[in-house]
């Protein structure tokens, strides 16, 4: 404690150096599973629901957590139980990421990547409650900040950017670029944890030798709740928390997926996302020094307004392009049924061979939309234990479907280009979309956490901030469940991103509200405190 009250104007600690080192640590699940590489190789496997799976799978994690979350951060203010249970998660999250490296399955992917993102959130529910363990009040703004920063330009860069070049060197649908990018995942992440476990220590605590027993724990989530909701401007706060952040947080999971769903370039969507890396960076110190000069309420609420601009931009990137490609599929899929069954190839393994064809046309599908030439002469139409006789029959069959795909390129001529016309200007607004991002996520994400450390009694800082984890990480479940629910219901992902804006219209309209209850605790703790 005396370290950091003598740090005030110095250097960053060996503590506070090692906590921002953790978020360089995790970043990467956060970029690579959550956000940028992984979503696009599940909703690939899983098909054309994919995003809608992605969507329930990130729900069921984060409630799991969410439910977890009360227990959890009352039984860490206890002296010891802290740093147990943060690294139990961290490692949970480790090895379930490396395991969807070893398989193709997508059912089983989804499970592994549900117990994956329990561990990544469970270790930083405890993560953040220790930013008050290892700096001061003065500083929590610099701290908070510098973790979010180089988080996105280490972890969310370096890795991402290894990825992304071993995909465009072996082909985006390498399987051994696709687990190397899921490997190096959790390679980085254990590493650059090891600074934090052994240089970061639990310093505010309750200080007993006996266990906490569960009818404690509950007492004490139960009297933390009372003071929340007893104080009007920290109610309020935590409120409006709840709503925007959860917008926040369903953009960083099915932004790709979305995209993905929607026949956008993988690797234009990931180098896109890197854009959006590079510029947080910077933009989250900035973000800092504004809301210092503007309030870090006003500087909240500028923040939330931005990203209601990008739900609306998300909205006009799929309404324009989905009818296009709704066109295109079903023109496509008419014509794939009827090219296969005009054939008269009599295969000698006739279900093996009709599946086979179908994989091929289903597959040329997005490869004609795309002009990719190459690509669709290096497909073959081949199935396990295929016979001498049958591969003759094939290899006719695959010369008559391109031929009869050719026609259909030639007949459709002019749809198709509208279709590329809408991709390209989607794309634009995807890009577009990534950098916006990029100026406020880093942010919101950091100026909220150090508000909420300046409005809550410091001795009690470790069950505030459990708690504030809490409200966070329950926040994750409404927004991809709203996404998943209303695409499925209305089978246009474009109105399940636009539903997303209601979340950041009513945090804005609370943070607009709740001026005078949060400028007088702000006051009353600085004075509290000085």
């Amino acid at each position: 404690m005396s370290d950091i009250k003598k740090n005030k104007d110095k250097g960053f600690t060996k503590a506070e150096k090692s906590w921002i080192l953790y978020d360089w640590a995790n970043s990467v699940y956060a970029t690579n599973i959550m956000a940028a590489i992984f979503p696009t190789i599940f909703v690939s496997i899983a098909g054309t629901s994919g995003d809608m799976w992605w969507g329930y799978g990130t729900s069921i994690a984060t409630f799991i957590i969410a439910v977890l979350a009360p227990i959890l951060g009352a039984a860490a203010d206890y002296k010891g139980m802290k740093k147990k249970l943060f690294t139990s998660f961290m490692l949970l999250g480790v090895v379930f990421t490396l395991l969807l490296a070893l398989t193709n399955d997508w059912k089983i992917m989804l499970a592994f990547y549900v117990v994956s993102r329990i561990g990544f959130s469970g270790a930083n529910l405890f993560y953040d409650s220790f930013l008050t363990d290892v700096t001061s009040d003065e500083r929590m703004d610099k701290v908070s900040a510098w973790g979010f920063a180089m988080g996105y330009i280490g972890g969310s860069t370096i890795p991402f950017v290894l990825s992304i070049a071993m995909l465009l060197w072996l082909g985006y649908g390498s399987p051994i670029a696709q687990k190397f990018s899921i490997i190096i995942t959790s390679v980085w992440w254990l590493v650059f944890s090891i600074p934090f476990i052994k240089n970061v220590h639990h310093i505010h605590y309750k200080d007993t030798d006996t266990r906490p027993t569960l009818k404690q724990v509950f007492s004490n989530v139960l009297i933390t709740f009372k003071d929340i909701m007893t104080e009007k401007g920290m109610m309020l706060f935590i409120l409006a928390y709840f709503f925007y952040i959860d917008g926040v947080g369903t953009i960083i999971s099915v932004s790709t997926a979305y995209g993905t769903a929607l026949g956008l370039g993988a690797v234009g969507m990931i180098l896109a996302l890197l854009i959006t890396q590079i510029v947080a960076m910077p933009c989250s110190i900035l973000f800092a020094k504004v809301a210092q000069k503007i309030s870090t309420r006003k500087a909240l609420m500028v923040a939330v307004a931005v990203y209601m601009f990008i739900c609306f931009v998300g909205f006009i990137m799929g309404y324009t392009l989905e009818p296009h490609q709704d066109g295109y599929n079903a023109a496509y899929q008419s014509h794939s049924e009827k090219a296969i069954s005009e054939l008269g190839i009599n295969f000698e393994n006739t279900a093996a061979s009709e599946t086979a064809m179908q994989n091929y046309m289903q597959k040329s599908r997005s490869l004609l939309r795309d002009e990719n030439a190459e690509g669709i002469q290096k497909l073959d139409i081949t199935w396990e234990n295929i016979t001498e006789g049958d591969k003759a029959l094939a290899l006719q069959a695959k010369e008559e479907l391109y031929s009869a795909n050719m026609a259909f390129v030639s007949e459709n001529e002019n749809a198709m280009n509208k279709y590329r016309d809408a991709q390209r200007f989607s794309t634009m607004l995807f890009w577009s979309m990534a950098i916006l991002v990029g100026t406020v996520q880093g942010g919101i994400q950091a100026t909220s956490r150090s508000y909420f450390g300046k409005l809550i009694p410091k001795e009690r800082s470790n069950e505030f901030f459990g708690f504030f984890d809490i409200f966070g990480k329950f926040a994750s479940v409404i927004g991809p469940l709203l996404y998943s629910f209303v695409a499925g219901l209305t089978g246009r992902s474009s109105i399940g991103t636009l539903c997303l804006l209601v979340l950041f219209i009513v945090g804005f309209a609370i943070l607009w509200g709740a001026k005078k209850p949060l400028e007088e605790l702000e006051q009353s703790r600085r004075r509290q405190y000085s």
